[in-house]
């Protein structure tokens, strides 16, 4: 049997068959790679955090997405979906169609068992090529942990990290705070 080779798209292919496409999937160097459905906690756990940025950034100039708007990573070429992305200032988009974002201030993900190296490694790589990136939010959805990535201002990052339920993780780039009691409202983790 003779397999043939898999066809690689350019952007503009990947961006037309998406938007017309009934589920998500991430782009990277012509491969498109499908996005698996989320367990029902990761999505609880993805909407408390929009839900409580949202509420604490009514007022200032920072908009709140979810998993829906698409990321554009311009020096890496990778088109993603992060759980959470947060934008201040003027929206900078890809193209007319106003649904591929180029400069997030913040991303969060929640981490799965399929995606948690990745979240952390490769797809943080990328990430960090951002220059509108200040912070990475990493969570877990198994424990109560949070991982949290600040650029400083000589372009390292610095790693905080908690994991315990009365603790608060500070976001300064969008002057917010993250309690993880409210992360991990109604979550039902595992004991």
């Amino acid at each position: 049997m003779v397999l043939q080779p898999k066809p690689h798209l350019s952007p503009q292919e990947y961006l037309a068959g998406e938007r017309q496409a009934s589920s998500k999937s991430e782009y990277l160097n012509g491969d498109v790679f499908a996005m698996a459905g989320a367990s029902a906690r990761h999505v609880l756990i993805a909407t408390n955090v929009v839900r409580e940025l949202g509420t604490q950034l009514k007022g200032k100039d920072c908009r709140v997405y979810s998993a829906d708007l698409r990321v554009k990573v311009s020096a890496t070429g990778l088109y993603t979906y992060p759980d959470v992305a947060v934008v201040c200032g003027h929206l900078l988009f890809d193209d007319e169609q106003q649904d591929t974002l180029l400069n997030p201030t913040l991303l969060a993900e929640v981490l799965s068992e399929s995606t948690k190296d990745y979240d952390r490694g490769g797809k943080f790589e990328h990430y960090r090529t951002l220059g509108s990136l200040q912070e990475y939010v990493l969570i877990a959805q198994d424990r109560p942990h949070v991982e949290h990535y600040l650029r400083q201002p000589d372009g390292r990052w610095l790693l905080e990290e908690t994991n315990r339920l009365n603790d608060s993780v500070t976001l300064p780039s969008i002057s917010c705070t993250l309690a993880l009691a409210e992360i991990y409202d109604k979550a039902d983790l595992p004991q």
